[in-house]
């Protein structure tokens, strides 16, 4: 909106001028977003705490350790949502379609994690929205978001899929590539969402993955830099930096509040919503591939579900101690905080791996 507002007034205030760098206004974003966080937390934690009225938020299939975490508030992903967004519509350029997929997407998943997150609060029933009706309604967003994008975007990177080390190969994936999207964007908002188990063990590697993203997108969306590094240019990805920047500065704020022992948890709201906007940027940026070595951590913790349900289901038998895979490191032992910053430190051995891709090619 500022810069909207304010970059026709440069003619006659130079130094509005700044309005017009995707740095300045990423700094701007992160920032507001911070800034937002701070003051809006602990009104948004007393909030839910006088909703949950008691309600337990614990689930079930987790450790006995975690019933001293009962009385925490969950839904605490609904201070990320009110950061990003304030943060993003006041930095971004509102004209372009971009923002405003990834936009739709964040506060879709968002609105779907809200709804389940409210459910187990109200209703004292740790069940929340069907898992049915969470799928769909993922893939209706996913898709209208699928089909917006490649109505917007020129051929043939509307329907192409980049692939990381090769510098000029995109496969077309014609009809295709809509179901491609919103399995990226489904799957990833999920799996954030398994990942999400420990005070802090989600919203770093989040915001590791945004910051990676942050640069993919300011490099694709410019033809310079794009060119130089054989990365495929995609006009207008650039304003994306933007978004990323109010996902690291919204996630910081969170972590105040949400580090060990955390005052609140992101619950659906916050996850579900996370890896959606992850999912939609690295479709937007063409980088959907990277997104899976970027968010490795948060590949491992799927597959560990997976390989455990069909083991059990097959053999009768449990690969690990409990799924997905942190629950089983606390089931040998390993103290929560062990666990996290292990678990962080992954995050940024993969988030920089996915770089090294920008060059290798």
């Amino acid at each position: 909106m500022l810069y909207n507002l304010l970059t026709p007034l440069v003619d006659d205030y130079g130094f509005l001028n700044l309005f017009r760098y995707l740095t300045f206004r990423t700094g701007g974003s992160v920032m507001t977003a911070l800034v937002i966080s701070f003051i809006l937390g602990p009104k948004v934690i007393n909030w839910l705490k006088a909703k949950q009225c008691g309600a337990s938020n614990v689930r079930e299939d987790v450790p006995e350790g975690h019933l001293v975490k009962a009385g925490t508030p969950t839904m605490g992903g609904f201070l990320i949502l009110l950061a990003v967004s304030i943060s993003t519509l006041l930095w971004a350029d509102l004209r372009n379609g971009y923002v405003w997929i990834v936009l739709l997407v964040t506060m879709g998943f968002g609105t779907i994690g809200f709804v389940d997150d409210y459910l187990k609060l109200t209703k004292k029933n740790s069940k929340g929205l069907p898992g049915k009706m969470k799928l769909i309604s993922q893939i209706a967003i996913g898709g209208t978001a699928a089909i917006w994008y490649s109505q917007i975007t020129q051929d043939p990177m509307a329907t192409g899929l980049a692939l990381p080390f090769f510098k000029d190969l995109l496969v077309n994936l014609g009809w295709f590539f809509v179901p491609f999207a919103i399995f990226v964007m489904v799957g990833a908002s999920n799996s954030v969402n398994l990942t999400d188990g420990l005070d802090g063990l989600a919203i770093v590697p989040v915001m590791i993955a945004a910051t990676c993203f942050a640069l993919i997108s300011y490099l694709v969306g410019n033809s310079i830099y794009s060119g130089y590094l054989q990365l495929h240019y995609v006009p207008g990805a650039g304003e994306l930096t933007v978004f990323c920047g109010a996902l690291v500065g919204a996630g910081l704020g969170f972590l105040w509040f949400n580090a060990p022992p955390a005052m609140v948890f992101m619950g659906d709201t916050g996850s579900l919503s996370m890896g959606g906007a992850l999912g939609a940027i690295s479709i937007v940026t063409k980088h959907e591939i990277v997104l899976a070595i970027i968010g490795g951590l948060f590949v491992l913790e799927t597959v560990s579900v997976i390989v455990q349900v069909v083991s059990f289901k097959t053999t009768g038998k449990r690969v690990f101690a409990m799924a997905p895979l942190h629950h089983h490191f606390e089931k040998k032992g390993w103290k929560e905080p062990t666990i996290v910053i292990r678990f962080w430190i992954i995050a940024t051995i993969l988030a920089l791996i996915g770089l090294a891709t920008l060059k290798l090619r």
